[in-house]
């Protein structure tokens, strides 16, 4: 598909439910979030047919997100579905990594190719503190079972927060050096539980390119938003994602679907468009009307330091 813009839409984020295991202070409420009724959240049915609706439209890569993909019940059975839908070409998985030790070979025998896992500190107490109760080591073994999974390119992903990890940057871009990951990092978004102490803890992600100066540009082909660099010596890279100080609109290839049922044309704007009661060509055409409604930019506001207008938690959106 090509939107009014001329981008390529290719990619499909697939939240499948709003609940975590953990409370990340950017991301949750410390109370966590209810639990909806059972006919409130999508069925895998209709997961599947939206997804096989947007793969004849010109879809080719799924992620599946939350909350916490690996906490809803049956989650293998969906990740299969969706590999045997044709014209999907790739399927992920994004998590904060505490069910990895035990799924990580199920997920790969279940079609998953890579995953994306949440890393924020190295510092286990920290790890605790922005978590709200998380284990760092039961965290890192879950990256350890991933990559003996074969679930790669494994990529980490770190948002920058001044005052709690940014004093970290060289000893997270370490994770590299012996290990062929990549590590992301994120720029704080003024969305969400984020919103209130983003505007005192944003920090640009030249930041690391300061402290580890040594990190050099390299071409990459893969059409992500990261900006990727080579650690000298390093098995690994750094990518950096920066919807703040660069955004990348001009480029973005994707759409997300909410766990109840509504096509996000981009991640910052509030307009959303039901699927649910639709079928068969319905649903591509409510992909395609999606697809239309993806705005040029958005990103200047968010330049500007204004909260992001999502409408919802990046919980209810997915990551």
């Amino acid at each position: 598909m090509i939107d009014g813009y001329k981008r390529k839409i290719d990619y499909l984020r697939i939240s499948v439910t709003d609940l975590c295991n953990l409370r990340c202070r950017y991301c949750m409420p410390s109370e966590g979030v209810s639990k909806r009724e059972h006919w409130e959240i999508m069925s895998y049915e209709e997961i599947i047919a939206v997804t096989r609706a947007a793969a004849k439209t010109g879809i080719r890569k799924v992620r599946i997100t939350g909350g916490e993909p690996l906490v809803r019940r049956g989650i293998l059975e969906l990740c299969r579905g969706i590999k045997d839908i044709p014209g999907i070409r790739e399927l992920s998985v994004t998590t904060n990594g505490m069910f990895l030790e035990e799924m990580a070979q199920d997920l790969k025998a279940a079609g998953v190719d890579r995953m994306n896992i949440s890393i924020d500190t190295l510092d286990a107490a920290k790890y605790y503190y922005m978590t709200r109760g998380g284990d760092l080591q039961r965290a890192l073994r879950g990256i350890r079972a991933a990559a003996d999974a074969g679930l790669a390119p494994i990529k980490l992903n770190t948002v920058l927060i001044g005052g709690f990890n940014d004093n970290e940057i060289p000893s997270l871009v370490e994770l590299i050096r012996e290990n062929d990951f990549e590590l992301r990092f994120i720029e704080l978004m003024p969305i969400g539980e984020g919103a209130p102490f983003w505007e005192k803890c944003f920090v640009p992600n030249g930041a690391v390119l300061d402290m580890v100066p040594e990190l050099r540009p390299i071409e990459d082909s893969s059409g992500g938003v990261a900006k990727i660099y080579k650690l000298p010596g390093a098995k690994g890279k750094v990518g950096l994602i920066n919807p703040i100080s660069g955004h990348f609109c001009h480029s973005c290839n994707r759409l997300r679907l909410t766990a109840d049922g509504m096509l996000k044309p981009c991640l910052h704007s509030n307009v959303e468009v039901s699927v649910r009661g639709f079928e068969g060509d319905e649903l591509e055409d409510a992909v395609r009307y999606a697809v239309g409604l993806k705005p040029e930019n958005r990103g200047e506001e968010l330049s500007g330091a204004h909260p992001s207008s999502a409408g919802r938690r990046m919980n209810r959106i997915g990551g």
